[in-house]
Protein backbone atom coordinates (compact mmCIF):
# COMPACT_ATOMS: atom_id res chain seq x y z
CA UNK A 1 0.00 0.00 0.00
CA UNK A 2 1.20 3.04 -0.90
CA UNK A 3 1.17 7.01 -2.56
CA UNK A 4 3.86 8.04 -4.86
CA UNK A 5 4.31 11.42 -6.15
CA UNK A 6 5.84 12.05 -9.84
CA UNK A 7 6.03 14.20 -12.35
CA UNK A 8 8.61 16.70 -10.69
CA UNK A 9 11.51 18.93 -12.20
CA UNK A 10 13.57 21.82 -13.27
CA UNK A 11 11.73 24.24 -14.75
CA UNK A 12 12.32 27.96 -15.23
CA UNK A 13 9.13 30.75 -14.25
CA UNK A 14 6.41 30.83 -16.12
CA UNK A 15 6.55 27.12 -17.34
CA UNK A 16 3.96 24.21 -16.33
CA UNK A 17 4.63 20.83 -14.74
CA UNK A 18 2.06 18.44 -14.10
CA UNK A 19 2.34 16.24 -10.81
CA UNK A 20 0.73 12.76 -10.29
CA UNK A 21 -0.21 10.85 -7.49
CA UNK A 22 -0.67 7.06 -7.74
CA UNK A 23 -1.93 4.91 -5.40
CA UNK A 24 -1.41 1.41 -5.09
CA UNK A 25 -2.81 -1.51 -3.01
CA UNK A 26 -6.01 0.51 -2.60
CA UNK A 27 -8.33 2.70 -4.32
CA UNK A 28 -8.88 6.10 -3.72
CA UNK A 29 -12.22 6.70 -4.20
CA UNK A 30 -13.08 7.23 -0.61
CA UNK A 31 -10.25 9.31 0.36
CA UNK A 32 -9.71 13.27 -0.06
CA UNK A 33 -6.08 13.63 -1.28
CA UNK A 34 -4.36 16.70 -0.64
CA UNK A 35 -0.69 17.78 -2.01
CA UNK A 36 1.55 19.62 0.15
CA UNK A 37 4.97 20.89 -0.22
CA UNK A 38 7.61 21.81 1.87
CA UNK A 39 10.86 23.77 1.33
CA UNK A 40 13.47 24.37 3.13
CA UNK A 41 13.38 26.81 5.68
CA UNK A 42 9.40 27.06 5.44
CA UNK A 43 6.71 25.73 7.12
CA UNK A 44 4.75 22.91 5.34
CA UNK A 45 2.21 24.08 2.73
CA UNK A 46 -1.29 22.57 2.27
CA UNK A 47 -1.35 23.31 -1.49
CA UNK A 48 -4.33 21.78 -2.45
CA UNK A 49 -6.53 18.74 -1.84
CA UNK A 50 -10.30 17.77 -3.59
CA UNK A 51 -12.49 15.62 -1.97
CA UNK A 52 -13.59 11.99 -2.47
CA UNK A 53 -16.98 12.29 -3.32
CA UNK A 54 -18.20 15.64 -5.54
CA UNK A 55 -14.84 16.96 -6.32
CA UNK A 56 -15.16 19.61 -4.41
CA UNK A 57 -11.53 21.35 -3.92
CA UNK A 58 -9.24 23.34 -2.21
CA UNK A 59 -6.60 25.58 -2.83
CA UNK A 60 -4.12 27.99 -1.09
CA UNK A 61 -4.16 31.29 -1.72
CA UNK A 62 -0.71 31.17 -3.04
CA UNK A 63 -1.64 29.10 -6.21
CA UNK A 64 -4.82 29.98 -6.50
CA UNK A 65 -5.38 30.48 -10.89
CA UNK A 66 -2.64 28.58 -11.44
CA UNK A 67 -2.26 25.41 -10.10
CA UNK A 68 -5.80 22.90 -10.99
CA UNK A 69 -6.29 19.44 -9.17
CA UNK A 70 -8.02 17.00 -10.75
CA UNK A 71 -8.48 13.11 -9.88
CA UNK A 72 -9.03 10.47 -12.44
CA UNK A 73 -10.72 7.12 -10.03
CA UNK A 74 -10.26 4.90 -12.89
CA UNK A 75 -6.31 5.22 -13.29
CA UNK A 76 -6.40 5.64 -9.07
CA UNK A 77 -4.56 8.80 -9.54
CA UNK A 78 -4.64 12.16 -8.86
CA UNK A 79 -2.91 14.86 -10.72
CA UNK A 80 -1.60 18.35 -9.89
CA UNK A 81 -1.36 20.73 -13.11
CA UNK A 82 0.84 23.89 -12.53
CA UNK A 83 0.89 26.80 -14.55
CA UNK A 84 3.13 29.93 -14.66
CA UNK A 85 5.38 28.59 -12.09
CA UNK A 86 7.10 31.25 -9.40
CA UNK A 87 10.48 30.38 -7.78
CA UNK A 88 8.45 30.27 -4.57
CA UNK A 89 6.94 27.04 -5.80
CA UNK A 90 10.69 25.11 -4.98
CA UNK A 91 10.03 22.68 -2.78
CA UNK A 92 9.41 19.07 -2.48
CA UNK A 93 6.10 18.61 -3.16
CA UNK A 94 3.57 15.20 -2.03
CA UNK A 95 0.61 13.70 -1.50
CA UNK A 96 -1.57 12.04 0.92
CA UNK A 97 -4.74 10.27 1.60
CA UNK A 98 -7.50 11.07 4.21
CA UNK A 99 -10.79 9.06 4.49
CA UNK A 100 -13.73 10.81 4.02
CA UNK A 101 -12.26 13.91 4.76
CA UNK A 102 -12.98 17.47 3.31
CA UNK A 103 -10.55 19.39 0.78
CA UNK A 104 -10.46 22.26 3.66
CA UNK A 105 -9.94 20.56 6.23
CA UNK A 106 -7.37 17.93 4.68
CA UNK A 107 -5.14 21.15 3.80
CA UNK A 108 -5.61 22.77 6.63
CA UNK A 109 -4.01 19.82 8.64
CA UNK A 110 -1.25 19.55 5.94
CA UNK A 111 0.09 22.92 6.96
CA UNK A 112 2.61 23.22 9.68
CA UNK A 113 4.06 20.63 11.09
CA UNK A 114 3.77 16.86 12.64
CA UNK A 115 1.34 14.52 11.28
CA UNK A 116 -2.17 15.09 10.88
CA UNK A 117 -3.94 12.65 12.22
CA UNK A 118 -6.53 12.39 9.95
CA UNK A 119 -4.08 11.28 7.36
CA UNK A 120 -4.28 7.71 6.46
CA UNK A 121 -1.67 7.22 3.80
CA UNK A 122 1.36 9.57 3.08
CA UNK A 123 3.36 9.91 -0.01
CA UNK A 124 6.85 9.94 -1.40
CA UNK A 125 7.91 13.26 -2.53
CA UNK A 126 8.82 14.61 -5.52
CA UNK A 127 11.02 17.78 -6.26
CA UNK A 128 10.11 21.15 -8.03
CA UNK A 129 12.60 23.39 -8.76
CA UNK A 130 11.60 26.76 -10.59
CA UNK A 131 14.48 29.34 -11.55
CA UNK A 132 14.18 33.08 -12.44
Amino acid sequence: VQLQASGGGMVQAGASLRLSCAASGFTLNYYAIGWFRQAPGKEREGVSCISSSDDSTYYADSVKGRFTISRDNAKNTVYLQMNSLKPEDTAVYYCAAAFMESPSGLCTGLAGTGDYPGVNYWGKGTQVTVSS
